[in-house]
Parts: structure tokens; sequence; C-alpha cells
């Protein structure tokens, strides 16, 4: 169960690619209006727990739909790739529940924060790095996920709309390039 400092910076970079909480911004801001308020304890704990459940019993799940790791890698690395593409090109891919009225545990918490595509990476993950490595790389976001849903206002005035968007194109790069290394290190196993 020893990890290096690479690989755990490889998890914690990809997860906070992917759950993209700078990105997101704009639409929880939108949410909060409309809400109200975010119970920014709440959000990070129930999105940190789907994520934990996830990571532990995901691969039973896929046992019960006759489903291996490395195929679900290799799925996940493809929705990885559309969620980096949609992030770069600026066209919306997957369509988001915008459905506010049920609060902070839906649609924040899921599937904002802990949606399909976070989900998928946490078992794309485990398919490269050990169990231990991804749960404190959850950790490590659910840290940055608390703080930045309680800087939001600070958040939105320091980096502007220009630089939101920025951010985002930025992460999207590094999430295709995440998704092809998770793809061709588990699709070789196919041709065996």
């Amino acid at each position: 169960m020893s990890f290096t400092i690479n690989e755990l910076l490889t998890v914690t970079f990809t997860l906070f690619a992917v759950i993209d909480i700078v990105g997101s911004i704009p639409l929880l801001i939108t949410l909060r209006e409309k809400m109200g308020g975010i119970n920014s304890f709440k959000a990070t704990l129930v999105s940190g727990g789907l994520m934990i459940l996830f990571l532990f019993f995901g691969e039973s799940f896929l046992r019960i739909l006759g489903l291996d790791k490395r195929s679900f890698a290799v799925g996940g690395s493809i929705v990885i790739f559309l969620i980096g593409l949609e992030m770069v090109l600026g066209h919306e891919i997957f369509k988001a529940d915008k459905d506010s009225k049920a609060g902070t545990v839906v649609p924040i918490a899921f599937p904002v924060i802990a949606g399909s595509g976070t989900l998928t990476t946490v078992m794309s993950l485990k398919a490269n790095y050990d169990e231990i490595v991804i749960v404190i790389g959850i950790l490590l976001n659910l840290i940055v996920i608390y703080i930045g849903l309680r800087s939001l206002n600070f958040i939105e005035r320091v980096l502007g709309e220009a630089g939101l968007l920025a951010v985002r194109k930025f992460f999207g790069v590094i999430l295709l390039a995440i998704s092809v290394k998770i793809f061709s290190s588990n699709i070789s196993a196919f041709g065996k």
C-alpha cells in the first residue's frame, strides 16, 4: 500500500479537473440564488460519501452487471474525454438537470459535484491506482469543494468571466490527456 507523491498528485488533479468546482461556479451561483443559499458542509459531505461508496462498492455493482474494472475504465475514459471536449469546445454534451427545488443534495452534491463523470472517474482511477491514493485524493478535493462553495462570491470577483472560461478550458485539455492515458493503459487488456 505504498504510493508516490506523483500518483497522489495525478489522482487529486484528475478528480479536481473532473469535479470542476471552478468551472461549476457560474451554475452554483445561479442555483444558490434560486435556492436562497447552499449548505456547503452538507453538499461536501454528501458528494464525498457518494464518491467513497462508489469507490468501494462500485466494483461489486459492476460484477452484478457482468463488467470488470478495465471495461469500466475504458468506458469511463470515453466519458472523461467527452467532458474534457465539452470544456475545451464550450458545447454542452451532457445535459445538466437544472431543477433546483430539491436543494443542496440534488442538484448540488449530485449531479453537479459527484455526477456520473466523477463517479466514472473514481472507478477508472481504481484500475490504475491503489484505493488509499484515491481516498486521499477524494478527501483533498472535498476540502477544495468546501472552500469553493464557501467562497463563491470571492472566486467570482477574482477570476471574472474571462478567467473562469480560461480555467475551464485549461482543465479540459488536461482531462483529454488523462482520458487518453487511462484508455491506452486499459484497452490493451482486451487484446490478450
